[in-house]
């Protein structure tokens, strides 16, 4: 075919995070995060939209059966951050601060093991209705 096409899927989870470095003081973490530095936490209701680039398969027509990336976004992205607090729950954010942009970070290294090679992966993650990341940019 020669002919690149972009496939999306969008998947939603729910987490709560702080905005904070222990090595700063309340008031340097107040001056740099504002409220998102809160110590007891706040949550967001996130939209993450994982887009693939390839060429369809020629016998599928698929760059990629979206319900197997709907399976590997369950399985490495939502059953690990899905209802979870991201500073204390999860391996992935006890050193990190889980701003959109290292959250996003994250989520496209956890899936680009499970995507062929020949696809390009861009990982998408809408924070608010107004406020989202892509990467890589």
């Amino acid at each position: 075919m020669g002919q690149k096409v972009a496939v999306f899927r969008k998947e939603h989870f729910n987490a709560a995070h702080r905005l904070y470095r222990a090595d700063w003081d309340e008031n340097r973490n107040w001056a740099e995060f504002g409220k998102c530095s809160y110590p007891n936490y706040h949550g967001h209701n996130y939209e993450l939209v994982v887009k693939l680039v390839g060429e369809p398969n020629p016998e599928t027509g698929y760059v990629m059966d979206l319900k197997l990336l709907s399976a590997i976004i369950q399985r490495e992205v939502l059953e690990r951050f899905d209802h979870r607090n991201l500073n204390l729950d999860t391996a992935e954010f006890a050193t990190l601060i889980p701003t959109a942009e290292n959250i996003a970070v994250v989520i496209y290294g956890l899936l680009r093991p499970h995507i062929t090679p020949d696809l390009e992966l861009y990982i998408r993650l809408y924070e608010t209705e107004r406020n989202f990341v892509e990467y890589p940019a």
